[in-house]
């Protein structure tokens, strides 16, 4: 092999194809700045470029630029790819990690371990206490976790289904969200509201005034107060029309429940409707066959179905008591309960102005 700027014995010359795959990997930003490298090496020698030239261009030593071009010469396109390496042998059995990760899978209360759940230096206590390791590190013990994307540190609320008809119920409110009951379609004189309470909104009035947000500064609210009672919101959504009837009452209740029903049903188009589909919750307002047969007995054309236990997450007014959590009530600066219920009944008339249906694609 020639040395400095002699002529090399490894002599290149490329195939159209190999041509075109070693001017993409060149120009590439995507690939590793090694694989870089060895493409602009490899169009140099093809170019008929001594070692020494190369190596002042790409940035490289003539040793990298002898050893990729004989490479290249000797085994193709493959040669350029990295050899397998053996790495540092394993310090930890492939078993003993397996075990790591079956302890974090466990809840702590399990192995007698008065914890909620499992952080990475208690886990990694858990693992030395119990003799399965004499010494590892939390840095150890989180990579081995990363690997099967297992994170007992984080916990997740759920609801388990409870109702035993839960997909009956469920299936018979869906398909008022999308039209139609018992399989037949809603008609133009059948409608379909969803009603529910909020509950307990305070008025707490601040220690000091709140201050506005500022140049490099964000709102500032007393963390103090002084509570000024509490008032229940109800409320009532047409589903297909965007129509909102809401008011506020001192607490929840039948009486109460019953005055926003009235509030709807004494109106048009809902007064004369054929039939107005009321989609509830389970509270005790309206729950059990006692408030179907209270409400539809008041109520001719009324039908009130029920959504399944523990589903209030199916009843699209949550969906509007969020953006009233939102855009109303935080942060709770009020004076008394007076500019609460103003506010809430003024915030309505402004939604319902620009109010569109839900889009709603759970089936």
């Amino acid at each position: 092999m020639a040395r400095g700027g002699g002529r090399s014995r490894f002599q290149i010359s490329l195939r159209a194809s190999e041509r075109r795959a070693l001017t993409r990997a060149a120009r590439s930003q995507a690939v590793p700045h090694r694989q870089v490298v060895r493409a602009r090496i490899v169009l140099g020698a093809a170019a008929g470029l001594p070692n020494a030239l190369i190596a002042r261009r790409v940035g490289v030593t003539p040793n990298t630029v002898r050893k990729w071009r004989r490479r290249f010469c000797t085994e193709g396109y493959a040669g350029l790819r990295d050899r397998p390496r053996p790495g540092r042998p394993r310090v930890f059995a492939a078993v003993v990690v397996a075990q790591v990760k079956a302890i974090a899978c466990e809840l702590p209360a399990t192995r007698s371990v008065p914890l909620g759940r499992w952080s990475l230096a208690e886990l990694r206590a858990e693992v030395i206490a119990s003799g399965l390791l004499a010494a590892v590190s939390t840095a150890t013990v989180r990579r081995w976790l990363c690997e099967d994307a297992i994170r007992p540190w984080q916990h997740r609320s759920w609801v388990f289904p409870r109702d035993p008809a839960f997909a009956a119920k469920a299936a018979r409110v869906l398909d008022l969200y999308a039209g139609s009951f018992e399989g037949v379609r809603l008609g133009e004189g059948e409608y379909v509201i969803s009603a529910d309470e909020k509950t307990s909104i305070q008025a707490r009035c601040r220690c000091h005034p709140t201050l506005p947000p500022g140049r490099a500064r964000v709102m500032r609210v007393e963390h103090e107060y002084e509570r000024r009672g509490a008032l229940a919101y109800l409320a009532a959504w047409d589903v297909h029309r965007a129509r909102l009837f809401g008011r506020c009452e001192s607490s929840t209740g039948i009486e109460p429940f019953g005055r926003l029903v009235a509030q709807v049903m004494t109106v048009e188009p809902y007064a004369s409707a054929e039939r107005v589909f009321w989609v509830v919750d389970n509270g005790s307002s309206h729950r059990g066959q006692a408030s179907v047969d209270r409400l539809q007995g008041q109520w001719a054309n009324l039908r009130l179905v029920h959504l399944p236990v523990h589903a209030s997450w199916l009843n699209q007014i949550e969906i509007y008591f969020s953006v009233v959590q939102r855009k109303v009530v935080s942060p709770n600066d009020f004076t008394d309960l007076a500019e609460v219920e103003a506010r809430l009944l003024a915030f309505e008339r402004r939604y319902e102005q620009t109010a569109v249906p839900f889009d709603w694609h759970f089936t």
